[in-house]
């Protein structure tokens, strides 16, 4: 994209797919104030939103580390345009209790002994896609995520295309009727609840179990902290992975050197993840609210302002990242901020990387080559929040 860009124009469709152009052309104007959501968007508020853009890496890092500053827990939108989510939208002490409830299932412990069964996954999956022009999108991205964290959570795995569907109704607030997109939201409301009933009566050593049988402070959690901690884990457990593992084939059907390279050198998968995470991240910008008049690179904002922070921006800002518009595997990539940084780290980064080591191993055992497929990849453009892809063709060549 090579057209002039205001902040405005973050919330097209065009800049949604291609995002990068425009970073570069505003990040060394943020702090700036634009428009987050259209008008008519939000039930209840007639005019646009307008949120603060931070894209500066030193911006974003600070910001990050700061929850005091900028709380994730007093989001007016919050209620209005999705239901509230424990700990995404919550802050200390809060936010330390509830992560302490969910940290378990999450270590590195437990997904060193879950990787065993998400390999069988992964190989069934690509049983079944076969060989040739692949649509991983629908074979391969959704399902095997979905199916990973429907496990840990205890639902049908093969129910993933209706949870596919329900994360994407929650992102979509720019690209759905809010009508049709709410009806989506209080199906998965009500399947979690049906689920969390059984659970009360029948435990089943899953995590929704551990949820409904969870006392913070000599209390249960309350009905809507259980829903909200499931479609947490559901949304963020599939989107995040799903658009990753997407990123990180579509980056390497471009480069077939970098593939006969990995395929001889297993000890690059990892690089070549963390790299991917940087360069072409699978979130690209959270909400924060300002508690204070704070000033930022010489702007200020005012307490009660909306603050979107764009770790995408962040991550490909050339004052910390030399050359930033290359894909390298030299880079040092300890302070990459894909998966946020500070007391809202990503929960579930630990698993996500396990499914793409797991996904880049088990394609690089089977296919000598990997093209772009002959059918246009398309990029998904129903929310800002995340980057990845609707449908993305590829060719799988096996030896010989």
């Amino acid at each position: 994209m090579d057209t002039a860009i205001t902040p405005d124009y973050l919330s097209t469709r065009e800049v949604i797919a291609d995002p990068y152009s425009a970073y570069h052309q505003l990040r060394d104007q943020s702090p700036f104030k634009y428009v987050d959501l259209p008008a008519g968007t939000v039930p209840g508020i007639e005019g646009p939103v307008r949120s603060w853009a931070l894209m500066r890496y030193g911006d974003v890092y600070s910001a990050l580390r700061d929850h005091e500053s900028f709380s994730s827990a007093n989001n007016p939108l919050a209620g209005k345009v999705f239901p509230r989510l424990v700990l995404i939208s919550d802050d200390p002490p809060r936010h330390t209790r509830f992560r302490r409830l969910v940290n378990k299932t999450f270590t590195l412990k437990r997904i060193e002994a879950l990787t065993p069964w998400i390999t069988s996954v992964a190989n069934e999956l690509l049983d079944e896609a076969g060989r040739g022009e692949i649509e991983i999108v629908e074979r391969y991205t959704i399902p095997l995520p979905v199916k990973v964290i429907a496990r840990l959570l205890g639902i049908p795995g093969d129910d993933y295309e209706i949870f596919k569907r329900w994360s994407d109704a929650f992102l979509s607030l720019r690209s759905m009727d809010n009508n049709q997109r709410m009806a989506s939201i209080q199906e998965m409301v009500r399947y979690f609840g049906k689920i969390a009933a059984v659970r009360r009566t029948q435990g089943a050593g899953d995590l929704i179990t551990a949820l409904v049988e969870a006392e913070v402070e000599g209390e249960k959690l309350e009905e809507w902290e259980i829903l909200g901690f499931c479609m947490l884990l559901l949304i963020a457990g599939n989107e995040t992975t799903t658009n990753l593992i997407g990123n990180i084939f579509n980056l390497l059907a471009a480069r077939p050197e970098l593939w006969r390279q990995l395929r001889d050198d297993r000890s690059l998968v990892e690089p070549v993840i963390e790299e991917t995470l940087r360069y072409e991240g699978p979130v690209h910008r959270l909400g924060r609210v300002a508690m204070t008049d704070i000033d930022v690179s010489g702007v200020r904002i005012p307490a009660g302002d909306l603050v979107s922070v764009y770790f995408a921006a962040a991550n490909r800002d050339p004052h910390e990242f030399p050359n930033p518009d290359e894909f390298r595997l030299d880079r040092d990539l300890r302070n990459h901020v894909a998966f946020g940084m500070g007391i809202h780290y990503c929960l579930g980064a630990p698993l996500a990387r396990a499914e793409a080591k797991v996904s880049l191993n088990a394609f690089l055992d089977r296919f000598a080559a990997l093209k772009p497929g002959r059918a246009a990849a398309i990029r998904q453009t129903m929310t800002p929040i995340v980057f990845g892809f609707e449908r993305l063709p590829l060719v799988l060549e096996s030896e010989g």
